[in-house]
Formats: C-alpha cells, structure tokens, sequence
C-alpha cells in the first residue's frame, strides 16, 4: 500500500492536485497529436531544418503582436502567423531568383527574425518577458491559449486526413506527383502552412526556441523504429505524449523550467533510439542478417 501511494504521489498526484499541471498536460498533449505527425513528413521530406528555421521566423511577428498589445493572445497568434508564411514565401523567392538554395536563404532569414524579434521584445519587455517569449510558459496556459491549441490540433489532424495521399505522393516522388498532377504546389504551400500553424501553437507553450522541438524529436525517434508511414507517425504521437508526460513529471519534482524538460525528454528517447531502434538504430545496422533477409 505505501508503494501504491508513493507511486501515486510521484506520478499522478501533481496533476490531480493542481490545475496548472492538468493546463500544461492538456496543452502539451494537443501540440502531440498534432506537432509530431507534421515532423514525421518534415524528416520524410528532408526538410528538418527548415522546421527550425521556420521556428524562428515567427518571433518578429509575435514580438510586434506583443509590442502593440502586451502579451495578447491575438496579436502575438496573427503576428506570428504573418511572419512564418512572409518568411516562408521570402525564401522560396530569393531561392528561385538567385543563385542561393532554399537552404542558405532558410538560414539567412531566420538568422535575422531572430536577431530583429529579440531585439523588439527588449524594446518594450523587461528579461522575464523575453524569456517567456524565448522559451514559452507551459505551466501557465489559460483557457483561450488551450482552445487555440485544441483547434490548431484537430485543425492539423484534419487536414492531414484530407491531404494524406498527396502528402505521401510528394514526399515519396515529388518529380512525379508534379507530372501527374496540378496541386503540387498547393499541396507544398498547404503543408507549409501547417508547420506555420503548430509551430505558432507551440510558441506559446513552448517559446520560438523550443517548439520545433516537440516536432522534431519524437519524428526522428519514431523513424528509427518504424518501417510504415502509419506507424511513423502514432509512434511519433506516442514519443511525443510521453515525453510530455515525463517532462512536467521530473519539473515538478525537481522544480526546474518544464519546457526545456519536455524538449530533454523527447532527446532522451531519440538517443535511445539512435542506439537500439529497431528500423535503423546502431545495433540495429551491425546486427548480422540471415542469408534470406534483404
């Protein structure tokens, strides 16, 4: 009985006791379910920097939402939106009428948004307000930031249903989705938006430093696990919820900043599987193969 009790203090407790526990898991669970399957086609496609980047293109927009409206959920929302998809559309631009790929100008730009974003908040914030911005406030999530998350979320979810076979058409063979149909390039920009979008909700949990995170690393822990698209991205899903879960479990207890904890959880599983995933880990590739096996 006192091991029953010990366990549920540890690790259920916190979140039936206090109401900013159960805010910060429901956020954290709505940027899951809808974050993770979006990295998931970000590593697929070869464009997990350009998550990053996009990551930062939105401060400046927030940053000027913040300087016109205080930390308004709006503003900071609409700002942020406007700057990832300027970014975005600036890019693709300088990519295709200069000599620069889209990389170099994806790092070019948001090495600026970040710089300019900064440099807003201080213009009007005091340290506590930048660091928010940077790296979000998780455990202080109201109920108008849960509905924007929860409609961001199912919103995604959604869309990723109506686009699945297009999505998986220009990811696998973008060359031959293009010949054989019209909406490539909606296809593309659909998509775009919706890293944009997630990557907006998750700033305010998670701060423009951190949200790229909860994409990413639950995504590239799942592709070393999982052979099938489908899998890939419930395993993601999974990776992600979990390390949501293990984050505010271990900030709580330790009463260290829950944002950055959840992002260390998501590493921890990634290292785990880089070293014993199944579908592409270190053991994995020196494992010897049967004469049958390809």
């Amino acid at each position: 009985m006192r091991a029953c009790g010990v366990i549920y203090d540890s690790l259920i407790g916190p979140f039936a006791e206090f109401e900013f526990m159960r805010r910060a898991l429901i956020g954290a669970l709505a940027l899951s379910l809808s974050g993770a399957p979006i990295g998931v086609f970000l590593i697929l496609r070869r464009m997990a920097l350009t998550g990053d980047a996009m990551a930062h293109a939105i401060l400046p927009g927030a940053a000027l939402g913040y300087l016109v409206a205080g930390l308004s959920l709006p503003a900071m929302t609409l700002g942020g939106l406007a700057a990832g998809l300027i970014v975005a559309v600036a890019a693709a631009l300088a990519a295709r009428l200069t000599i620069l790929r889209e990389d170099a100008t994806l790092a070019a730009f948001y090495l600026m948004s970040l710089a300019l974003g900064v440099t807003i908040v201080s213009l009007r914030g005091s340290n506590v307000d930048l660091l928010r911005v940077l790296f979000g406030s998780v455990l202080g999530l109201d109920d108008a930031t849960l509905l924007l998350l929860a409609g961001i979320s199912s919103l995604t979810l959604m869309a990723i249903a109506a686009l699945y076979r297009p999505l998986v058409l220009e990811t696998v063979d973008p060359g031959f989705f293009a010949s054989v149909s019209r909406f490539a390039g909606a296809t593309q920009a659909a998509f775009l938006a919706l890293v944009v979008v997630n990557l907006v909700a998750g700033f305010h949990a998670l701060g423009t430093l951190m949200s790229v995170g909860i994409m990413m690393l639950p995504a590239a822990a799942a592709r070393l696990w999982a052979r099938t698209l489908p899998m890939m991205l419930a395993l993601s899903v999974g990776f992600a919820a979990a390390a949501s879960y293990a984050g505010l479990i271990v900030s709580y207890h330790a009463g260290l900043p829950s944002g950055p904890l959840i992002i260390l959880m998501a590493g921890g599983l990634y290292l785990v599987s880089l070293v014993l995933g199944r579908a592409g880990g270190v053991l994995r590739g020196r494992a010897p193969r049967s004469h049958l096996e390809a």
